[in-house]
């Protein structure tokens, strides 16, 4: 009976590290990524102009809204 709490008592520890371990990581991801975009203003300019387009700064914006509302 001893064997089977101490096996059980590790088996929670387990799962309540991993728990604890995932959100702790998606928090630091998240601030990292706020603070260093993946995409910027330039890229967003540059990607446009390859594809033909002269974007306006308010084709822009809207590039950066949309994309920052999915990085929330």
């Amino acid at each position: 009976m001893e064997l089977f709490l101490d096996i059980l008592k590790v088996v929670v520890g387990i799962v309540i590290g991993a728990v604890a371990g995932f959100f702790l990581a998606r928090n630091y991801m998240k601030k990292y990524m706020k603070k260093n975009p993946p995409i910027n203003e330039q890229m967003i300019k540059a990607m446009m102009t390859q594809m033909g387009r002269t974007p306006s700064q308010k084709q822009v914006n809207q590039m950066m809204k949309s994309m920052t509302k999915y990085m929330d």
